[in-house]
């Protein structure tokens, strides 16, 4: 089984010497693929780029940055950058992100989003295939004067979308390697994602996709101040349009309901079931609900499920 971790880094201290540090940790007890979030702050394509030179045992990933206020040249540049530093073993995950976050925030219209990821993802994948692109769409026009291939990121570089409504999940199944669902349970897995971007893969003649299935999860012995943790930190999903969908689609009315707390049997119960629902790989995020040391023994547990 092929299980990750999503990793923030602390806002005090130094974020790249402690997030680094935290690698070390997580590979030293098994932990091979590690993933980082966008957020306001730090950059995660370059931390993933630091974090996968300075501990060569890990697979590292973005999940996910979003695509408005960004252009595909740029974001081809630091991705092929990062895969050059961690010699292939990188991949891009990329996302449409929220509306309340990109029109205030960024001052840029949050419109047509399922077409501006369409030519977002087709002149990338032209850029970091070719090294050029000479893309001119509605919405975006990718053509750089010179090439734009790294030197030494010749692996091929996995796009992958966190998309899990119907159109998104078409596109990317024409367009991209897979997706990257999060707070989507095994039934809508099972129900709704895989059979969409398997179906719109097979249709472009694109190899079967990956489905990296994220879970927030915690192995406890106090399981109630962990779920009390849990439905604070998750209760931002609960107002994201497409979240709702998939919270909706699994039969729960929170996202904290989707949060799996207990100890190494439960936890590990439920890991598989996303497997089984058809995940090809499962990351497992929110491990520091319980503390510390809840937290080293959840890596520890995903450190044997992945050996």
């Amino acid at each position: 089984m092929t299980i990750g971790i999503a990793l923030q880094p602390s806002p005090s201290g130094n974020a790249v010497d402690d997030t680094v540090a935290a690698a070390k940790e997580a590979a030293a007890v098994g932990v091979r693929s590690l993933w980082f979030g966008q957020r306001f702050d730090y950059d995660s394509i370059g931390l993933a780029g630091l974090v996968g030179r300075e501990v060569p045992e890990l697979t590292v990933g973005t999940s996910a940055v979003p695509i408005f206020a960004r252009h595909p040249i740029l974001v081809a540049s630091q991705a092929q950058t990062t895969q050059a530093a961690t010699h292939g073993r990188y991949r891009l995950g990329l996302a449409l992100g929220a509306k309340a976050f990109v029109e205030p925030v960024f001052g840029v219209p949050y419109e047509r989003p399922i077409a501006r990821l369409a030519e977002f993802l087709t002149a990338l994948r032209s850029l970091v295939d070719t090294g050029t692109a000479d893309f001119r769409g509605e919405l975006l026009t990718a053509a750089p004067p010179m090439p734009t291939a790294v030197a030494g990121a010749e692996a091929a570089l996995p796009l992958l979308v966190a998309a899990m409504g119907p159109q998104a999940l078409r596109v990317t199944g024409e367009l991209a390697d897979g997706t990257l669902p999060f707070l989507a349970g095994p039934r809508t897995l099972g129900e709704h994602i895989v059979p969409a971007i398997t179906r719109a893969a097979e249709r472009a003649g694109r190899p079967a996709p990956r489905v990296v299935a994220f879970l927030a999860g915690v192995v406890t012995g106090d399981v109630e101040a962990a779920r009390e943790t849990a439905a604070a930190q998750v209760a931002f999903y609960d107002q994201v349009p497409s979240y709702q969908r998939v919270i909706g689609l699994e039969g729960a009315s929170k996202a904290a309901d989707l949060v799996v707390v207990g100890d190494e049997k439960a936890v590990s119960a439920e890991i598989r079931r996303y497997f089984d629902a058809g995940a090809t790989e499962v990351v497992v995020t929110q491990t520091g609900l319980a503390g510390p040391a809840d937290q080293a023994r959840t890596w520890r547990l995903l450190g044997d499920l992945a050996g």
